[in-house]
C-alpha cells in the first residue's frame, strides 16, 4: 500500500460525507471549494461536523470546528485528528 493511501482515503471520505450530508453531486465537492461556494451555512456546517465525527469515530474540538470554512479545512482537520499529518507545536 502506498504511504499516502491513508491520507487520500481520509480526504475521499471527507468529500463523500460532505456530498452525502448536503445532497450534492460528488463531483461538485472538491478540495478547492469553500463552504460558501457550496451554499453551506452554519447549520449545515454543524450537520457536517456530526457526520464527520460519526464517519471517522473522532471528536472535533470547538475551536478547529469554528475555523472550518472549506472542504480543504475539513479534510486537513480530520487528517490531523487521525494522526495522518504532524500537528503544530
Amino acid at each position: 500500500m502506498c504511504e499516502n493511501q491513508p491520507r487520500e482515503d481520509a480526504v475521499r471520505r471527507v468529500i463523500e460525507v460532505i456530498a452525502r450530508t448536503q445532497k450534492l453531486p460528488l463531483e461538485t465537492v472538491t478540495l478547492d471549494k469553500t463552504f460558501e461556494d457550496l451554499k453551506i451555512d452554519s447549520l449545515d456546517g454543524i450537520n457536517i461536523l456530526f457526520a464527520l465525527e460519526s464517519e471517522f469515530k473522532i471528536d472535533i474540538p470547538d475551536e478547529p470546528a469554528r475555523q472550518m470554512r472549506s472542504v480543504h479545512d475539513a479534510a486537513e482537520g480530520v487528517k490531523k485528528l487521525l494522526g495522518l499529518v504532524p500537528t503544530e507545536q
